[in-house]
C-alpha cells in the first residue's frame, strides 16, 4: 500500500504520522520514501526515456510511505485500513490496487458460488450412490435377511450392519478425497510459491477442524443414504 503525503510536512509531524500509521491494526512495517528518492528510482526505471525529465523545473512527486500489511484477513479489512490512513490530515491519497482487488473479490465470490453449487450436486450424488450400493447389498443378502427375520431377529439387529457399512463408505470416501486433495495441493502450492514472496502469498491446507468436519459430514451422508435405502426396502 502506498500512502502519498501532502507537501510541506515538518519532520516532527512526519515522525508522529509514522507512529500513528505503525500503530494501526494490520500494518506490519512501513518505509518512508522521500520525493528525491522517488524521482531517483523513477529515473533509474526509465533510463531509455530520460529526455522526459529534462524540462522538469521541480520535482512533482510527493513524499510517501510504503506499507506492508498482514496477508491474513478479508479484503474488507484492507479497505478499512486504507480508509483509516486516508482520513489522517497529512495524507493526500492512498493507493492499494483498489480496482484489482475489486475484480479479485468478484472472481473469488464467483468461485465460492460455484463451489456451493458443486458441493450440493456432490452431496446429492453421494447419497444416491450410497443408497444404491446398500440396495444392491440388500438384494444380494435378501435370503439371509428373511432367514434372520424367521428366527426372530429384530429390525434393529438386521439394519445395524448396513448402517455401519454406510458410515464406513462415507468415511473412506472422504479420506480418499482428502488424500488426493492434499497431493494436488502439495504440487500446486510448491509451483505457485516459487514465484511469490512468502510474505505476499502463502497457501495453507485445510485445518484439522475442517478436515474433521468433512469426515463427519461424509459419514453422515453415508448413513443418510443407507437410511433411505433401508426405509424403502426393509420398511424402516
Amino acid at each position: 500500500m502506498m500512502v502519498y503525503l501532502k507537501p510541506g510536512i515538518h519532520d516532527a509531524d512526519l515522525t508522529h504520522l509514522e507512529r500513528t500509521i505503525q500503530a494501526l491494526e494490520g500494518v506490519t512495517s512501513l518505509r518512508f520514501i522521500s520525493k528525491q528518492a522517488a524521482m531517483a528510482q523513477l529515473k533509474s526505471q526509465m533510463q531509455h526515456q530520460s529526455s522526459l525529465f529534462e524540462n522538469l523545473s521541480e520535482n512533482p512527486l510527493p513524499d510517501s510511505f510504503e506499507i506492508r500489511m498482514t496477508t491474513s484477513g478479508s479484503w474488507q479489512k484492507i479497505e478499512t485500513l486504507a480508509a483509516q490512513i486516508e482520513s489522517l490530515t497529512l495524507v493526500e491519497e492512498v493507493e492499494y490496487g483498489q480496482r484489482w482487488i475489486g475484480r479479485f473479490v468478484r472472481i473469488i465470490s464467483l468461485f465460492r458460488l460455484a463451489g456451493y453449487a458443486m458441493g450440493t450436486l456432490f452431496l446429492m450424488a453421494t447419497v444416491f450412490i450410497v443408497a444404491n450400493t446398500i440396495r444392491l447389498v440388500i438384494y444380494s443378502r435378501r435370503e439371509e435377511v428373511e432367514i434372520m427375520r424367521l428366527v426372530g431377529a429384530t429390525d434393529s439387529f438386521i439394519k445395524m450392519p448396513f448402517y455401519i457399512e454406510g458410515l464406513i463408505q462415507g468415511g473412506l470416501g472422504a479420506g480418499i478425497g482428502l488424500a488426493l486433495l492434499y497431493i494436488s495441493f502439495f504440487f500446486i502450492s510448491a509451483n505457485i510459491e516459487q514465484g511469490f514472496s512468502p510474505d505476499l502469498f502463502r497457501l495453507q491446507f485445510l485445518s484439522l477442524k475442517t478436515i474433521g468436519m468433512i469426515l463427519l459430514g461424509s459419514m453422515l451422508v453415508g448413513w443418510l443414504g443407507c437410511y433411505i435405502s433401508l426405509k424403502q426396502f426393509l420398511k424402516a
